[in-house]
Parts: structure tokens; C-alpha cells; sequence
């Protein structure tokens, strides 16, 4: 049976494979592992590995996990992944140091004035909803470029890329490529893009940070 550390090295080989066919270095790539629903346990393995970098979807899930595992290994760092309610700002900008799913006015604003509360810089991405799809947060395409504007230059809020989700049943590339065109004519160097099945595919156009989950860490928990 294979373990978890042996999927990890997998996927950090695949990484850097893709890294040096698309003439990039592996070290532009940086892998987020997906730890949302697994348990410490689960996630120690890859925290006694090396890897310092991990994704949350929820903070409420991030909050009973990611302080006990800190004091164990305190250059953690923490992305949330998922969707923020405004209610859990103030949680998520303590315990996270970015967070990739900024996707409306309201959840940037409140962003910003935690971080001045906080006294904390944090680095944010902006979730575009590159396909369009009703059922998926993030702004749309042709409202990117503004919303940029508004995190960036009126909020001042630390800027670095951003980051999408492309639909589940349509070929991936074209997303990626659209996306890493929104980014550079915005001076935007990160893309957060591509999960298990594609990451490859997103190395390929750009991507900055890959979300990998199941492939680490395998087939997630059923919900209680």
C-alpha cells in the first residue's frame, strides 16, 4: 500500500518534471497540499517530510488543527483556499498567512480592515470564476481587472496573484492560458491554478502554486 510520504515525493516529482518541460525551474512552482478534512495525524507525515506549505478550505476546520500542529512545526505557512464568510475575517486573517479566495467587494473591504486592525500584512489572491459557472464563487473575467484595481491600489491590500478553478467537464488549458493573461496585463506574478487532476496542465501556462489533496493524501473523509 502506498503512503502518504510516498505520494508526496510523487507529486513533487511530477512538479518538477513539468517545471523542466516547460523550461521552468521546479523551484518556480510551489506546491499547496490540500490537508482540508485529514487530521493531524494524517498531515504529519508531510509536515516531518520538509513541506512547510498547506490549504484550508475552511476556517472554522483550519482553527481546531492548524495551532497545535504550529507549535510543532512553527514555519508553517497557511492558505485558505475556500470560500470566507465575513463573519470569520477576524479568525482568518490571524490564522492565515494568505488567502487565496477573495471574491467580492465586501469580503476585499473587510480584509483590509482586519489587516489594519491586526497590524498584519497578508497576502492575498483574487478568485476569478474563469468559467463563468453560476454555481462557483469568484469574479467574473470581464470584472477582473477592476476588482484588481480595488484590491491593490484603494485597499492596498498585498496583491500577488490570481487564483481559479476551471470547469470540471471542459478541457483545462484554456482556462489556465486566460488567466495567466489576466495576471500579466495586471503586473500580477502569481497564479494559483491547477489541482490533482491538472497541475501538470497548469505548470505548463504559469501556474505559481499547484493545490494538490487527494493525490498526497488520498481519497478524503466522508463527512460525519
Amino acid at each position: 500500500m502506498t503512503s502518504t510520504i510516498d505520494q508526496y515525493r510523487h507529486v513533487m516529482d511530477q512538479i518538477a518534471d513539468a517545471a523542466r518541460d516547460a523550461d521552468r525551474s521546479p523551484d518556480s512552482v510551489s506546491l499547496v497540499a490540500v490537508s482540508k478534512t485529514f487530521d493531524g495525524p494524517d498531515i504529519r507525515p508531510v509536515l516531518d517530510a520538509g513541506h512547510r506549505l498547506f490549504g484550508e478550505n475552511r476556517v472554522q476546520e483550519a482553527e481546531g488543527k492548524w495551532p497545535e500542529l504550529r507549535e510543532a512545526y512553527p514555519d508553517t505557512v497557511l492558505h485558505l483556499i475556500g470560500p470566507l464568510q465575513s463573519n470569520k475575517t477576524k479568525q482568518a486573517v490571524a490564522l492565515f498567512d494568505a488567502i487565496e479566495s477573495i471574491d467580492r467587494p465586501k469580503i476585499a473591504k473587510a480584509i483590509a480592515r482586519e489587516c489594519d486592525a491586526q497590524d498584519k500584512k497578508l497576502s492575498v489572491f483574487i478568485q476569478v470564476n474563469i468559467g463563468e459557472e453560476p454555481q462557483k464563487a469568484g469574479i467574473l473575467p470581464s470584472d477582473t481587472d477592476a476588482f484588481v484595481r480595488e484590491v491593490r491600489d484603494d485597499l492596498g491590500l498585498d496583491l500577488k496573484g490570481l487564483m481559479c478553478i476551471p470547469p470540471v467537464d471542459r478541457p483545462a488549458a484554456p482556462y489556465f492560458a486566460l488567466l495567466a493573461d489576466m495576471a500579466a496585463r495586471n503586473g500580477l506574478s502569481g497564479l494559483s491554478m491547477g489541482m490533482s487532476a491538472d497541475f501538470e496542465t497548469a505548470i505548463r501556462f504559469g501556474a505559481t502554486h499547484v493545490r494538490v489533496g487527494s493525490a498526497i493524501f488520498g481519497s478524503r473523509p466522508k463527512p460525519q
